[in-house]
């Protein structure tokens, strides 16, 4: 016979305690939203990594390499691919920084502003679904509250 495991604290068998957690259910709906979002980009050819530094070079072009890695967050290694990828796709351009010709300035090419502009349509699309049992009062709510939950940290 199987036996269910409780919670000491609350008596409650301890899957749905855990099941139950803000952590617990904040990792869920992370996991969820990344899938969505990811499915939408790859309906365009595009990874996650790739949209986010588009997107970093349209708010902050031109923009040094080194300072798109820290901004993105992204291992100096892995820009470089990221990079790498979306200039031959002739969506960015990299030249000399002019204020110092030791680094690179990234600028987003005309194309690159297009295709940005569909992939924001797509994951707008997906958080979108990703919110939709929600209605426009608690998802209004439920983004505020997460902000709060988010600028704790």
């Amino acid at each position: 016979m199987a036996h269910t495991r409780t919670d000491p604290g609350t008596g409650e068998p301890a899957l749905g305690h855990i099941q139950s957690l803000p952590s617990w259910l904040l990792n869920r709906a992370s996991a969820r939203g990344r899938r969505l979002v990811a499915d939408a980009l790859a309906q365009d050819g595009m990874r996650m990594p790739h949209h986010a530094v588009l997107s970093a070079v349209a708010d902050l072009g031109p923009v040094a390499q080194a300072e798109l890695g820290r901004t993105t967050g992204f291992d100096p290694k892995d820009m470089v691919g990221i990079l790498n990828d979306l200039q031959a796709q002739e969506l960015i351009t990299r030249a000399p920084d002019p204020s110092d010709r030791r680094k690179n300035a990234i600028t987003l090419t005309a194309e690159g502003r297009k295709r940005l502009n569909r992939l924001t349509e797509l994951g707008d699309a997906a958080n979108e679904e990703l919110l939709s049992a929600l209605s426009p009062a608690e998802r209004e709510l439920f983004l505020a509250l997460l902000a709060r939950v988010v600028d704790q940290g």
